[in-house]
């Protein structure tokens, strides 16, 4: 009974892997579709009664302005090029101020939103942080940075039902992500630790200052 059991269970984790391994490599040329978190704004919105919105708009890193991945390492994980998908110093800093009462923040670096966002559902439970760090490894592995760089910046939520850098364009500056400015690239990024809350047309003070200091720590990618 227990080698059955055993060998059940080593079934179970080799079609895991087998089947979330096939998922990342096929993601890494075909653009998601849609994401869990997408899904979920759209039950909010038809359980609030409110009008269905999912704005998103596919676009290749080649045709998103350069000031946009830049802007996002500066904001969201200034290693982003360096390290290997986990920014432990970060993730050490955040828990010490969790740990004396501060705000609750997290270390997650773009490659741990990606693979949270893509691949995964909403929330904070270890069982689902466990999973993220699984699929990071893996996107790390078989994507790169580049390729990372250009899902974030395609499925990122930026704004009430938008999603990616095209729509976050033309919704708040009518244009297409290839044209954005530095100065556009830093609001948007300005708004990404909670993009539904932030405008970025008529900014206020705080995105507005934020915008500012990204705009000092933004460098070329190289992308």
């Amino acid at each position: 009974m227990r080698k059955r059991v055993l060998r059940f269970i080593g079934k179970v984790l080799l079609w895991y892997v087998v089947i979330t391994v096939s998922w990342v490599i096929i993601y890494r040329f075909v653009p998601p579709p849609v994401t869990f978190l997408m899904t979920k704004r759209l039950y909010e919105q038809f359980r609030d009664d409110r009008p269905l919105k999912l704005k998103k708009d596919w676009k290749s890193l080649k045709h998103i302005s350069a000031h946009l991945p830049s802007a996002a390492i500066a904001a969201e994980d200034q290693r982003f090029l360096t390290h290997n998908g986990f920014d432990w110093k970060a993730i050490q800093r955040a828990y010490r101020q969790n740990q004396n009462g501060k705000r609750i923040r997290g270390g997650s670096t773009i490659s741990q939103q990606v693979a949270k966002n893509v691949f995964l559902w909403p929330g904070r439970s270890y069982v689902r942080k466990g999973f993220e760090a699984y699929f990071t490894v893996l996107i790390e592995l078989f994507w790169g940075k580049k390729r990372i760089m250009e899902v974030y910046l395609n499925v990122a939520e930026m704004g009430i039902g938008v999603y990616g850098a095209e729509a976050a364009a033309w919704y708040y500056f009518d244009k297409p992500a290839s044209q954005l400015s530095r100065y556009e690239a830093a609001l948007i990024a300005a708004i990404l630790p909670n993009p539904t809350e932030y405008p970025v047309r008529n900014p206020g003070p705080y995105v507005s200052r934020r915008a500012r200091q990204i705009m000092r720590y933004m460098q070329p990618t190289g992308f």
